[in-house]
């Protein structure tokens, strides 16, 4: 706790030890942990002895030689990846763990809200819990007895508070490890992904009670997923990936650049699927292409020259309508493809991006005038945003029997999310030749933090 000692202040850090306060109360340089990830270890005596060889092991760098600093009063948020480090820096810094090497200088008592609830005995009361778990955070039985009114009351557990820790819910043990968690007068508290602690009411309670603390001057270090309360709650922002500090600053800046590098991450990805699913979609037509007998053939041959009746009916009758298509089929839509800004035919998308929808076609029956539309939905079937060449005042008369119209989108709006797209000819007075809804599925990236679609 701090202290004045000859006009100076102090930290006391333990029986007559003392440190001198400093504007820069965490310091961590060049720290780096690994951990022995075993495949095969003996857990008894007797199997250590007669099969040492199947205690075989990998050494796994989690922290790769970080530094930073921490100034009193600040609030830090860690962000970065599942697996990144974030959580072990926590505990390094709550001395759960010990670097394998580097230093960390911390100046104040240190509380964790990370394994809420360590020590608690299932058997015990919540009473007699506060006071085990208040003993771990370095509160004397006379503090906690100062502290045991409020605590109890925070937890808003009055009731139940003498009743054995196993009787409780998880949400009330939650409350009651939380309540005892802040009522530490720490100087640097440290926190793990731990918000989301009983009902809602409960929630906004804590976070109150946090923004309390933060006004008072402690300094507070925080990992969470949710960029957004890392933005509202952080002064700065340390991004971690694979062990490693890849930028620290400005909150904002960090989080742009940290969402902006998992769109990245998740589109390629995304891109990857999308060509192994094209990849087997071919080897399977090339199959059934293999397959193919002569009698299969001949049958089809058959079946053309029964159907030849008119024109139209020899070009449309092997269409597939289902009840996702239908129309006259004068003109039919062959193929119709999503290109990104890149040129690349996908059906993984960023927002923002421009596009182009291409629309390819085959005439069996001429018209005067031809309507192409396209129409965004999301995937129960409600319209986003639909639109056509007879709207936009685009008159269409083809003179080929085949070819492709194309529908540019520049700054494609939607938020990420899943989509469906229809595509559509219509003559001039309206009616369907080929409309097909739901023709494909598509996903948009984003980082923009709107909500809504």
């Amino acid at each position: 706790c701090l202290t004045k000692i000859h006009g100076k202040q102090f930290y006391r850090i333990g029986n007559n030890k003392y440190v001198k306060a400093v504007n820069v109360v965490i310091e961590v340089k060049d720290v780096t942990k690994s951990f022995k990830i075993y495949t095969d270890k003996g857990k008894m005596l007797k199997e250590k002895i007669l099969f040492r060889n199947r205690n075989r092991y990998e050494m796994r760098n989690v922290l790769k030689g970080i530094s930073f600093e921490v100034k009193r009063g600040e609030s830090i948020g860690l962000i970065g990846n599942n697996g990144c480090g974030k959580s072990t820096t926590l505990k390094l810094l709550s001395k759960i763990i010990y670097p394998n090497s580097g230093s960390i200088q911390i100046a104040g008592r240190v509380s964790s809200l990370i394994e809420l609830g360590a020590g608690f005995h299932p058997d015990m009361s919540g009473r007699e819990n506060i006071f085990i778990n208040a003993a771990i955070f370095g509160l004397s039985r006379k503090e906690t007895e100062k502290r045991l009114d409020s605590i109890i009351e925070f937890s808003e557990l009055e009731e139940f508070i003498d009743n054995p820790v196993r009787t409780y819910s998880s949400g009330m043990y939650m409350r009651l490890a939380f309540s005892v968690a802040i009522s530490v007068d720490a100087d640097i508290l440290l926190i793990d992904e731990i918000l989301a602690v009983g009902d809602t009411n409960f929630q906004a309670k804590c976070f109150n009670k946090l923004r309390e603390i933060k006004a008072s001057g402690v300094t507070i270090i925080m990992v969470s997923h949710d960029s957004n309360m890392i933005e509202r709650f952080c002064d700065r922002a340390i991004w971690l990936n694979d062990g490693r500090i890849v930028e620290q600053g400005k909150t904002t800046q960090v989080v742009d650049a940290y969402m902006s590098h998992m769109g990245e991450v998740r589109l390629e990805e995304l891109q990857k699927e999308e060509r192994r699913q094209q990849e087997a979609i071919e080897s399977e037509k090339e199959t059934d292409e293999d397959v193919t007998t002569a009698e299969e053939e001949t049958l089809q041959e058959t079946n053309q020259t029964e159907n030849s009746d008119t024109d139209v009916k020899d070009e449309t009758e092997s269409m597939d309508f289902s009840a996702n298509r239908f129309g006259l089929k004068y003109i039919q839509i062959t193929k119709a493809a999503i290109i990104n800004e890149k040129g690349n035919e996908t059906t993984v998308l960023k927002n923002g991006e421009d596009i182009t929808i291409q629309i390819f076609y085959k005439i069996n029956k001429k018209l005067e005038e031809y309507i192409f539309g396209i129409g965004f939905y999301d995937l129960e079937g409600k319209c986003l945003m639909g639109n056509n060449t007879s709207i936009d005042r685009v008159p269409v008369k083809l003179t080929e029997n085949e070819g492709c119209i194309k529908c540019h989108v520049k700054n494609l709006p939607l938020l990420e999310g899943r989509y469906g797209l229809n595509v559509a000819i219509v003559d001039g007075a309206g009616t369907p030749m080929d409309f097909y809804r739901q023709y494909c599925e598509f996903t948009v990236l984003s980082s923009d933090k709107s909500t809504g679609i």
